[in-house]
């Protein structure tokens, strides 16, 4: 059984399964995640769609469609146990599953860790007791558990494997319907409805600002798979010209000059891209005052607790306005030598986070753990 239960997770769910039958032909995945899952050949007992969601308000609203995936998972497990659960990222159902599994008899692997170095650290002791291995993307992750005593194994990040050879400038702007020659800037507000909420009118109305002191900039905006057009329509209204594609948010961070980046894997995907960014991340004012007063970190954007200092700006909260978020984008943009410098900070995050092969080496030690690494 495979669980993903958000965009990010169902893309780094759906390359472990493709690399997973590659080692064991005859294996047989079932579990909870999206199209990129379904792709590779998982039946997914559980869409996770409707449960792609943040803040603790955000979760009360949806709670009926979150305890109606565990329940369908849950009843999986007891009545028809697999062999081995992966559970990637998406810690407080996962965790929660994770009890489930165990008391089944099914051995836990967890892909893609809870940031629990961040924040709610006592959660590692939980962790020790549930998880068979822990599978981890960030070197610094590896050091954590093993002083914590979980089984772990440093497998570098996924995304690293899906960082494809770029189509041309010029063929991208072609199939996005732009403008080669003109500045672009990328709006990546999230993959969840409530983050578009709260992220995307605000990055619309700093390209409105942009548009004004950048003459002929254009934007794109890349349509996460646990999205839909239908999502988006409230808030482009008056908005025509910014671009929206499905199915290739590859293509629009390789073809943008500058991206408003909601915080999370999409940092890490324009910094595998080089691109330069600005990290912006709002939620409910009561979930920020809780989260705020919980997570200790200076920084909350991957890019920059890699390379631990702030290579790229963030904009949190009250601090992400229009304003500043068309200023940050604006030097970027107009400012060669920043940035030049920001691409150069960014390929020295990339060095740090291992090589290709992280699907392959995760895929190994999960044949390993079932007897099926020969």
């Amino acid at each position: 059984m495979m669980v993903a239960g958000e965009a990010s997770g169902d893309l780094h769910g759906g390359h472990l399964a493709h690399a997973l039958r590659r080692l064991v032909p005859d294996i047989r995945i079932s579990g909870m995640g999206g199209a990129e899952m379904r792709k590779a050949g998982v039946d997914t007992l559980v869409d996770n769609a409707g449960v792609a969601v943040v803040g603790i308000w955000e979760v009360l609203a949806h709670f009926g469609e979150i305890k109606k995936a565990f329940d369908t998972l849950k009843d999986r497990l007891r009545n028809d146990p697999p062999a081995l659960i992966v559970l990637i990222d998406y810690p407080d159902f996962n965790l929660r599953l994770a009890k489930v599994a165990k008391d089944a008899g099914v051995s836990v692997v967890y892909y893609i860790s809870p940031q629990v170095w961040a924040w709610r650290r006592g959660r590692v002791r939980k962790i020790a007791k549930l998880v068979r291995k822990m599978l981890v993307v960030f070197p610094f992750e590896e050091k954590f558990y093993k002083e914590s005593g979980v089984d772990c194994a440093f497998v570098g990040h996924p995304l690293l494997d899906e960082v494809t050879a770029a189509e041309s400038r010029d063929t991208l702007a072609a199939k996005f319907g732009l403008d080669p020659a003109r500045p672009v800037v990328g709006l990546l507000p999230g993959s969840r409805r409530k983050e578009l909420y709260f992220h995307l009118p605000v990055m619309l109305e700093a390209f409105d600002i942009l548009k004004k002191k950048v003459p002929g900039i254009q934007a794109v905006l890349p349509v996460a798979g646990t999205l839909g057009l239908s999502d988006l329509g409230p808030y482009m209204a008056g908005h025509g010209e910014v671009k929206l594609v499905e199915g290739d948010t590859p293509g629009v961070m390789s073809l943008m000059d500058a991206g408003m980046v909601k915080s999370g894997t999409a940092t890490l995907q324009t910094a595998l891209h080089k691109k330069p960014m600005v990290i912006i991340y709002r939620l409910s004012p009561l979930t920020y005052q809780i989260g705020r007063r919980l997570i200790k970190l200076k920084n909350i954007g991957m890019v920059n607790l890699i390379a631990g200092g702030e290579v790229v700006p963030e904009l949190v909260q009250d601090a992400a306005t229009p304003e500043a978020i068309s200023s940050c984008i604006y030097k970027m943009i107009c400012d060669k030598t920043y940035h030049a410098e920001m691409v150069a900070r960014l390929e020295g995050v990339c060095t740090k986070l291992g090589g290709p092969g992280a699907s392959a080496r995760a895929a190994a030690e999960i044949a390993g753990l079932m007897g099926r690494n020969e």
